[in-house]
């Protein structure tokens, strides 16, 4: 096993200029991330400046199997925590051979908002909240839960410390220093209110860069659980009953949030965001009805609500934001499964394009 590992650790740059590319995508499920490497003749950190490539579609339930070819379009490079020195890790949306975006590629759609003069003047950030569960292999059961059984009730467990408390933390932190290395702007982890459940916070990122760091970010995550042979699990409510549920609230602004008199921008937002509180629900993830009763932290799916400092409302603005009248404000309705280009590109759609 050693020698494996000396092999896994080679340098490549102490030999040759030739780099590895991991090319990451999103598969037909809109959940499953797929990847495979090809070996690239120097180091290159501009994503249009690498080739597409190609995969079979009809494997990942993205094409027929008579015309199964689907083109990966480079759009986003990082650094490759995995296998180091100059390797990177590239993140794609996929097209058809005649390059229109499959029904699958939310990433096409997201850019076009933010490239649209409107929503590109205002800078618009994100800071998302990511929330996970890592689950027992073989069991798909919470990790640290006795088996067949149930840990105490919530309470010691969020941001906790302990061996009865904190499961799983050598995965969380493992995961924050390769996000740092890889070069997305993760700012924070905590353990969650329910035991086996965690969190980390990317932002804040600008305009269509959130999804794909966003995305990137739960690449590393589950790569680095299949080493641990954990299951990670981004189901919004992924033990029934007296148990928290898990979301990807949302924190946003745009410059005129953020400029003085941005609380009055901040409420004519919200107020948008209301108008179409149906549709938003609709496209923040599958099975969010399980997670969005009322309870644990969460409005009901059905009402739209928004408050200061209120964690059981849609939207919450923060102490700091109404004190400083400017800021930001969070939606908290998202799914912890929920699509970051999806997500994001409506918030801003519906906050600086739509006319109601």
């Amino acid at each position: 096993m050693s020698l494996l590992q000396d092999l896994i650790d080679i340098n490549l740059s102490d030999s040759t200029e030739k780099i590895i590319a991991e090319y990451i995508w999103i598969g037909g499920s809109g959940m499953d991330l797929r990847s495979k490497a090809r070996t690239l003749s120097k180091v290159e950190s501009d994503p249009q400046k690498l080739p597409k490539w190609n995969y079979d579609g009809s494997s990942t339930d993205q094409a027929p199997g008579d015309d199964s070819e689907v083109i990966l379009y480079p759009q986003a490079v990082f650094k490759d925590p995995f296998r180091r020195g100059n390797n990177i890790l590239v993140m794609c949306d996929a097209y058809t051979p005649g390059g229109v975006p499959i029904p699958t590629n939310k990433r096409f759609n997201a850019a076009t908002i933010f490239s649209h003069p409107e929503v590109a003047t205002e800078e618009p950030w994100y800071g998302i909240e990511q929330e996970y569960t890592l689950l027992q292999k073989d069991l798909h059961w919470p990790l640290g839960w006795p088996v067949g059984g149930f840990p105490g009730p919530q309470g010691p467990y969020y941001c906790g410390i302990g061996a009865d408390k904190a499961f799983g933390r050598q995965i969380v932190d493992s995961h924050y220093k390769a996000c740092l290395y890889a070069g997305i702007n993760i700012s924070g982890i905590n353990g969650e209110v329910m035991p086996g459940q965690w969190e980390f916070q990317v932002g804040p990122a600008v305009g269509i860069s959130a999804g794909d760091e966003l995305w990137v970010a739960r690449y590393i995550l589950e790569r680095i659980t299949e080493l641990a042979g954990v299951v990670l699990s981004f189901d919004p409510k992924p033990i029934p009953g007296d148990w928290n549920g898990a979301g990807a609230h949302t924190n946003y602004s745009t410059k005129s949030m953020r400029n003085e008199g941005g609380i009055d921008v901040i409420k004519k937002a919200i107020e948008k965001l209301g108008l179409r509180h149906k549709e938003h629900i609709s496209a923040y993830g599958e099975g969010n009805d399980r997670r969005l009763t009322g309870r644990h932290e969460t409005a009901d799916i059905n009402t739209f609500s928004w408050g200061v400092a209120n964690r059981g409302a849609s939207i919450r603005v923060g102490r700091d934001t109404e004190q400083a009248g400017k800021g930001y404000f969070e939606d908290r309705r998202p799914a912890s499964n929920m699509d970051p280009y999806v997500v994001t590109s409506m918030i801003a759609e519906t906050t600086l394009l739509w006319k109601p």
